[in-house]
């Protein structure tokens, strides 16, 4: 009974944090559209850079809005890719599916943190519009869920119930002789 529980909740952290990178995903790109949009024309004189010049330059934001749109799309796409591997590992529930589902999830988690960081910084310095304040909320409620997935995958296995795939295959096809009868040997 504990071991659905844990599932559904691992399901449903899974949902939630596939739904979530996609937003964050969508939002990004729209600000990364809008930088590639305006950006620098320099002409064909090949004039020299203008001060203060950044190649991560974006026109909506300030200064940190170039540095975490393009982390927060990477961790959009690790994210969501993690969850592919959280999916696989819900239908085994394994502790092979595991490593490979807890290690894609703590990449994910580690790049959502740096995003957030860099979110945070984009707070503190002000000055942005609804659109990027959106993506600094989804960023920093990604990193909170995304360690409760974490913790409730590893919380399934240190539970219990977890078994590798040869052992439930043995445990399935092995059969136990009737009583009464009696052990037939070969003859070679």
């Amino acid at each position: 009974m504990v071991l659905g529980m844990v599932k559904s909740s691992a399901g449903f952290l899974l949902l939630l944090n596939f739904c979530m990178y996609v937003i964050v995903a969508a939002i990004a790109g729209w600000a990364l559209n809008k930088a590639i949009d305006h950006h620098y024309f320099m002409g064909s004189g090949g004039s020299t850079l203008p001060m203060g010049f950044s190649p991560v330059y974006f026109p909506v934001g300030n200064e940190a809005t170039g540095f975490m749109v393009i982390f927060a799309l990477i961790a959009a796409v690790v994210g969501a890719g993690s969850c592919l591997s959280g999916l696989h590992h819900l239908r085994f529930w394994t502790a092979e599916s595991l490593a490979s589902s807890a290690s894609s999830a703590m990449t994910a988690w580690g790049l959502t943190l740096l995003a957030m960081g860099l979110a945070c910084k984009e707070i503190h310095i002000g000055g942005r519009n609804a659109k990027l304040i959106t993506l600094e909320s989804f960023l920093i409620i990604l990193s909170g869920t995304q360690l409760f997935y974490i913790l409730v995958i590893h919380g399934g296995y240190f539970g219990g119930n977890y078994g590798s795939y040869q052992d439930s295959y043995v445990a399935t096809t092995t059969a136990e002789p009737r009583k009464g009868s009696t052990p037939v040997g070969s003859s070679v």
